[in-house]
């Protein structure tokens, strides 16, 4: 039921609609998930080249998403946000032949690599558009006062379906072969697409867009807020393996499981909390939580404290990012609402990207532990940050 509508629809049936538009980001992130940890190992292994051009084939789709969020947003706020996803689930589709041509090629190393960085490309693309014209879709059907709900069952959907897609991918290429991986992502982008036309969507907004430039000032604050926090996820999932190893443990895989089930559990308990305290003051809350986690890692002297730390970081990661996309989508237009989802978004990509070489420097400087640290400090940078907004904001 459109927000517009006269009758005011129960807290459920919003969320059912919310689930019902997301879904197709969960599938989306699931056909992201499906090659992640299959593809470098075919490169290195199989294709025979380093492991440089191995890492390169996953980073190449973040870089991709990366580059092409301005894209994204003015497909969205132009176009349509259901028409926005039916282009992404296309590509995904595409990119699925791409990858089932590329292991076809295996006697062709070098052609098959060409062909698998394209496919690469294509779905880091349409993870950026798919991405954006969901959250703009749910919001403009349920309203803008659930902005925040959108974005945080838009993030649980996102974490799912890489979660699940990363160890089927596996499983399938283990007992199927290679070939099932391309087919599988072009299935399932296809049925995307043919549920996706039962779905209602939303009125292309009339009325002036502002460029992308002006959208992504405005995000500037809330962005920089966002990755400050948003660098210890990046630390903890890229060095906790060598961290544990440095340290003589072993267990690594459940820091990671932890950090995720606390922060979706935190996305399910805590999902109207934006609404009641408003986003800066929850956002606060969280990235002191998370500090805490991040100093935990820090100093712990065994694996339960790594554990409780890492539980820590993800209950408190887990709502800054919808804490802050509510205060930041606030400032700009309706009509310019996919830039702005674009814009803020950016800023998560940036901290990802930036965690590795940032904290592998301060690795080879100070040692495995310290990386956690200066992850902590960053997030209390994020608090000062937001705190200083709050007050501006009143």
């Amino acid at each position: 039921m459109p927000a517009e509508d006269s009758a005011t629809p129960s807290s459920t049936a919003i969320t059912r609609q919310i689930v019902s538009i997301v879904s197709f980001t969960f599938l989306g992130f699931l056909c992201i998930g499906i090659p992640i940890a299959v593809v470098p190992g075919y490169v290195h292994e199989q294709l025979g080249f380093g492991t440089v051009i191995a890492g390169l084939t996953i980073g190449v789709q973040y870089l991709s998403t990366l580059l092409s969020r301005p894209t994204a947003g003015r497909i969205a706020d132009s176009l349509g946000t259901k028409k926005a996803t039916v282009y992404g689930l296309a590509g995904i589709v595409a990119s699925g032949l791409l990858t089932l041509l590329a292991t076809s090629l295996q006697s062709l190393p070098l052609l098959s690599l060409i062909i698998l960085l394209a496919a690469r490309v294509l779905l880091g693309v349409t993870q950026g558009v798919v991405g954006v014209s969901v959250i703009s879709w749910g919001i403009g059907q349920v309203g803008g006062e659930h902005t925040a709900r959108v974005i945080s069952w838009n993030g649980i959907a996102a974490y799912g379906g890489i979660a699940i897609g990363a160890p089927l991918g596996v499983l399938m290429v283990d007992s199927l072969g290679l070939w099932s991986m391309g087919s599988a992502l072009m299935l399932l982008a296809a049925l995307g697409l043919l549920f996706i036309r039962r779905k209602p969507s939303v009125p292309v907004l009339a009325g002036e867009r502002l460029p992308f430039r002006s959208v992504l000032w405005h995000m500037l604050p809330y962005g920089t807020g966002l990755a400050l926090a948003s660098i210890g996820y990046g630390t903890l999932t890229t060095f906790v393996t060598l961290y544990y190893s440095s340290r003589g443990w072993s267990g690594a895989a459940y820091c990671l499981t932890a950090f995720g089930i606390a922060f979706i559990a935190a996305r399910l308990l805590f999902i109207n909390a934006i609404k009641h305290h408003g986003g800066f003051n929850v956002a606060i809350s969280c990235m002191v939580i998370e500090t805490v986690g991040l100093l935990l890692l820090w100093l712990a002297p065994s694996p339960t404290f790594a554990l409780l730390g890492a539980t820590l970081a993800g209950f408190g990661l887990s709502l800054v990012y919808p804490a802050l996309g509510v205060e930041a989508i606030e400032r700009i237009p309706a009509t310019s609402r996919g830039a702005g989802l674009s814009a803020y978004g950016l800023f998560f990509d940036l901290a990802l990207g930036m965690a590795g070489p940032l904290m592998g420097a301060v690795a080879l400087g100070y040692g495995y532990p310290s990386i956690f640290f200066s992850a902590a400090l960053l997030a209390l940078a994020g608090v000062l940050l937001s705190l200083w907004l709050a007050r501006a904001k009143h």
